[in-house]
């Protein structure tokens, strides 16, 4: 059994006609509900996003990735952030042939608190490919990047801080998040909603340059991003700009649920996600080598009931 379609198994999928085996075989229905993350419940006792800011402020960043695990295996996550959302994306195959797929994203960037009171948490690429694929999901490439602004319901502008060494210090993030707060004002939690923050990416560039993070993203109002694809930082290195965006490992094309792996690297598809084709091994770039702490949550996304 291939890699892709182990990742398969650890996806749950509850629609109209039923959850998809667990070799995740070939199913003739797209989902019709928006999937959800499979987390716990949160806590009635889970801190907010300022008394996380408070307890991991004198940690490393290390510490703090571990921290932040720690409240996601508790389900110390905002509920708006777990019901995913649909993005279309379109390309041209090699043939020709129009293709047409839908993934579905977190609303916004990964974040510990409450809807009321919450904490956006950059992570460093081990930590931030162990969450996603412990949660049944992928890190976007820059296509899907692309795709989600487009798409997004409100386009926030980025909002650069002075560099300093402090870059990674929740010092910079907290002030960060109140700017981000300052022009989300007013939209409602659960929108799709872009622009503030620069993306962890999968690219083959990540074979190429092992040890490295890649990150895009952060675009301006004509479309554009001010951080073309990088791959300059080593893989633990974080700071405030970035974010981590969740995307299903399942993805709807032309109404046949497959496992995302697999679509990333078939030729016929692979363009509609990724503007480098195929992507060879994405499942050996979300299971790096220096693998980040185990998550107690199980490795599955599903789908909301109606």
């Amino acid at each position: 059994m291939s890699k892709a379609r182990v990742a398969g198994a650890s996806i749950l999928l509850v629609c109209i006609l039923g959850a998809l085996a667990s070799k995740l075989p070939t199913v003739r229905a797209a989902p019709r509900v928006a999937p959800l993350l499979n987390l716990p419940p949160r806590p009635a006792d889970a801190i907010g996003g300022a008394e996380f800011i408070r307890r991991t402020s004198g940690l490393s960043m290390v510490e703090r990735d571990h921290a932040v695990v720690k409240e996601i295996e508790r389900g110390n996550v905002p509920s708006f952030l777990n019901r995913l959302t649909p993005v279309a994306v379109h390309s041209q195959a090699p043939s020709g042939r129009d293709v047409t797929a839908t993934v579905w994203v977190t609303p916004d960037y990964l974040a510990i608190g409450s809807d009321d009171d919450f904490f956006y948490v950059p992570l460093n690429y081990y930590s931030a490919t162990g969450i996603a694929a412990r949660l049944g999901c992928v890190l976007p490439t820059p296509r899907i990047v692309d795709a989600i602004y487009d798409q997004s319901v409100h386009h926030l502008k980025p909002a650069p801080l002075p560099a300093s060494p402090l870059m990674g210090t929740n010092l910079y993030m907290a002030e960060h998040k109140e700017k981000v707060d300052a022009q989300r004002r007013g939209f409602a939690l659960g929108d799709l909603i872009s622009g503030h923050k620069k993306d962890l990416v999968l690219t083959n560039r990540l074979a190429e340059i092992p040890g490295r993070v890649a990150i895009y993203g952060w675009h301006l109002a004509t479309g554009r991003p001010i951080q073309p694809l990088s791959l300059v930082h080593g893989a633990r290195y974080v700071d405030y700009s970035h974010g981590v965006r969740l995307v299903a490992s399942v993805v709807d094309v032309g109404g046949v649920a497959q496992s995302i792996y697999d679509a990333l690297q078939d030729s016929s598809l692979a363009s509609a996600l990724s503007r480098e084709g195929t992507t060879r091994n994405p499942w050996g770039l979300m299971h790096p080598p220096a693998a980040a702490p185990a998550l107690a949550v199980a490795g599955t996304v599903k789908l909301a009931g109606r």
